[in-house]
């Protein structure tokens, strides 16, 4: 079964009727689609629900979402399509940001976390594991999408495209333009807010984080790493490809993923309890 359902003005796809589901969000520069191999796949076991993140779909007005708008939205759709069940995240790229920044703020929606290349991104771990090359590199990706959002119309979409080609993202052209860029510019201009309120995320649910090992830079610490994988219920696999594993060995990604899922919900459980306990004995 496959439907559309409008919630907050965004446009949210359900496919399959199983009995967890699984909310999928996308980053920089793709759209609900980043994730069809995922949906064909994982919706015969599972609900899917994906949508394409304010601001990012071509059709829409170029604007500056905030970090409260943006979860705002998401736990708009969440809350909407739960049906009062705790849910798995699936996640990528600001997808990452933007789905563990809802987890903090509402960590009893969640039953389990599968991060994909993005850890602690913005740590100061992360930032000095950098040599001064990479440094520059990030520098220059970010301040040009940054710089395309604020020029926007033609020049702008040209820009952010140009972008996309040397990055060697996988999205179709035609839904890349500059209006997905305003996390760029907030990072950048400092603009609503610049992500200054964002919290540290630290994941008491389990835990799947896949990331590329092709890349000229890490998104997460060495540090972030090793604690991720301490936690028993948790587990870390690195793939061979770029910044996007599901979609350069999706078969890998989506038996990885198989693989891992039946177990988050016991884990979950007895780390609740775990916590119930630590309560009752302080």
């Amino acid at each position: 079964m496959s439907q559309v359902k409008k919630v907050d003005g965004i446009d949210v796809h359900i496919d399959g009727e199983g009995e967890d589901t699984i909310v999928m969000i996308h980053g920089w520069p793709d759209t609900y689609r980043l994730w069809d191999a995922q949906v064909a796949d994982f919706k015969h076991r599972y609900r899917c629900v994906r949508f394409t993140l304010p601001g990012f779909d071509p059709d829409t007005p170029r604007r500056v979402y905030s970090l409260d708008a943006t979860i705002r939205s998401i736990s708009y759709v969440i809350n909407a399509i739960s049906n009062k069940k705790k849910v798995i995240l699936m996640l990528h790229d600001w997808g990452c940001v933007f789905g563990y920044e809802y987890y903090m703020r509402n960590k009893q929606q969640v039953s389990a976390i599968i991060g994909v290349d993005i850890g602690d991104a913005n740590s100061q771990e992360t930032r000095r594991s950098r040599t001064f090359s990479q440094k520059l590199k990030v520098s220059a990706y970010q301040n040009t999408l940054s710089l395309a959002w604020a020029i926007g119309g033609p020049i702008g979409n040209m820009l952010t495209r140009r972008m996309a080609n040397a990055l060697n993202a996988p999205g179709p052209r035609e839904y890349i333009g500059a209006q997905m860029n305003y996390p760029y510019y907030i990072l950048s201009a400092g603009e609503a807010g610049s992500y200054r309120n964002l919290q540290a995320f630290v994941p008491k649910v389990p835990m799947l984080y896949i990331y590329g090992v092709r890349k000229p830079f890490m998104f997460h610490s060495n540090s972030w790493l090793e604690k991720i994988e301490a936690r028993k219920s948790n587990k870390v696999i690195p793939f061979n490809t770029d910044h996007w594993p599901m979609l350069r060995q999706p078969e890998r990604f989506n038996e990885a993923v198989h693989s891992w899922l039946p177990g988050p919900s016991a884990a979950a459980d007895h780390d609740e309890a775990a916590s119930e306990n630590e309560v009752a004995d302080g």
